[in-house]
């Protein structure tokens, strides 16, 4: 079974070992150790899977715990119907999370708009005036 350096997993995926440092401190990662004292992180393939579904999910926006959550269900092949539930929901929560930021944003782009060209509307009529 192949194993992985926190420098190998780093630089394939493009993040630095803080980062990944920073998932085994919040239960995502949970590498054996190796080395004098155990200070050398051996990563399975089982870790670099959860790390590669811990980033898709951060790429969803979804929190840490519920990508924690998602990532253990992962785990426990009898209830990947569950995980597929629970992913539903924590998606659909997220999209309403994206639609009402989208609808807020467009809001203030309107307004951003009519303060534009209430600008323009004055400064075209000074030009005008001179």
């Amino acid at each position: 079974m192949p194993t992985y350096t926190i420098t190998e997993l780093a630089r394939e995926f493009d993040i630095t070992p803080r980062a990944i440092r920073f998932y085994e401190d919040q239960g995502l990662l949970n590498p054996s150790r190796e080395g004098a004292g155990g200070r050398n992180r051996v990563y399975l393939p089982r870790d670099r899977t959860r790390l590669k579904l811990t980033l898709r999910g951060k790429r969803l926006g979804l929190s840490l715990s519920e990508i924690k959550s998602l990532v253990d269900m992962y785990e426990s092949p009898k209830d990947t119907e569950a995980q597929m539930h629970r992913f539903l929901t924590v998606l659909a929560q997220h999209r309403e999370t994206l639609e009402q930021q989208r609808e807020d944003i467009e809001m203030s782009l309107s307004e951003i708009t009519a303060h534009e060209d209430e600008c323009r509307r004055l400064l075209a009529e000074r030009q005008a005036a001179k």
